[in-house]
């Protein structure tokens, strides 16, 4: 039997959803990064290896749902203007639930489908 700490299992996670998706110029990859007190996503192109656009709630007012709603609307403004609707949401190894969840619904709610 092995022992695997919390980290080694996040990384085994992260790293099993990355070989399935990959972000295209027509379908970009929201990547996301949660930590205790501060969350962020990037829109990336994984063909060219650029990032499109990029929110963290690091320095912002709000915190918790308030900072994440703030984020996912900022996300989605600066995305619009490049005119790409559909996106791949890698959600890094993080359970669809929480703050995950809710600023993807936010992001659903501006009209971005994925």
């Amino acid at each position: 039997m092995t022992i695997t700490t919390t980290k080694e299992k996040h990384a085994r996670r992260r790293m099993r959803i990355r070989a399935v998706i990959s972000g295209t110029a027509t379908r970009p990859r929201i990547a996301i990064f949660r930590s205790n007190k501060n969350f962020s996503a990037q829109i990336i192109d994984d063909t060219e290896g650029k990032t499109l656009a990029a929110v963290t709630t690091q320095g912002m007012k709000e915190s918790g749902r308030d900072g994440v709603l703030k984020a996912a609307h900022v996300l989605a403004d600066a995305i619009g203007k490049k005119g790409i609707k559909t996106f791949v949401f890698d959600r890094g190894g993080y359970r669809y639930a929480g703050s995950v969840q809710f600023f993807a619904d936010a992001l659903r709610e501006q009209g971005l489908t994925f």
